[in-house]
């Protein structure tokens, strides 16, 4: 008995991790974008194959407490679909400003980009371990792809340094997740 409580106390951190991380948490904050309506297609000139250019997005309905927000945008099909172990990560912005309501479409993707209204917003490495936004590009495999731009709003200023990736961040932000929300979009390469 004692054998089995030892295993389940350690099995319990791990089964929480991803409520800690804000991953079931209900979505509460709105995050849309003008460029496509939730579970829309992203733009080609939005993707790698095209201009690469980040999207717009804004969001509202920020939780009461909110001191600073996040974003990660990933594609988990490459998962569903095995192509990879994890899902590959496209964007990470943190520090950015609780004021803020949105981020500008054509964000420059140098790690400290300056925008007004934005002071002290960072752009963390992508999957490609490159800050900035890097935007769809999957093989020509006749898979719809998905793209989740998640907010995370904060209960600090943690006031990160540069060049945190995906994982660094959500460590980072472990305990500090009052809310978040989700724009979800879709591409598919068909040649």
């Amino acid at each position: 008995m004692k054998k089995l409580i030892t295993a389940l106390s350690a099995l319990l951190p791990i089964a929480f991790a991803g409520q800690l991380l804000g991953q079931d948490m209900e979505d509460t904050i709105t995050v849309t974008s003008t460029i496509f309506e939730h579970h829309g297609m992203v733009p080609e000139e939005n993707s790698a194959y095209g201009a690469n250019t980040s999207i717009d997005l804004s969001w509202s309905n920020l939780p009461s407490g909110t001191q600073s927000l996040a974003l990660i945008c990933d594609d988990p099909k490459v998962v569903e679909i095995g192509m990879m172990e994890s899902p590959f990560v496209h964007w990470v912005v943190y520090n950015i400003p609780s004021s803020a309501s949105g981020l500008p479409g054509g964000l420059s993707s140098d790690a400290e980009p300056n925008v007004n209204g934005l002071a002290g917003m960072i752009n963390g490495n992508n999957g490609l371990g490159r800050p900035g936004y890097f935007g769809p590009r999957p093989p020509a495999n006749g898979q719809l792809h998905q793209y989740d731009f998640r907010i995370y709003a904060l209960d600090a200023d943690l006031n990160l340094e540069a060049g945190l990736d995906k994982a660094q961040l959500l460590e980072a932000m472990d305990g500090h997740i009052l809310g978040t929300g989700l724009l979800m979009g879709h591409y598919e390469r068909k040649e």
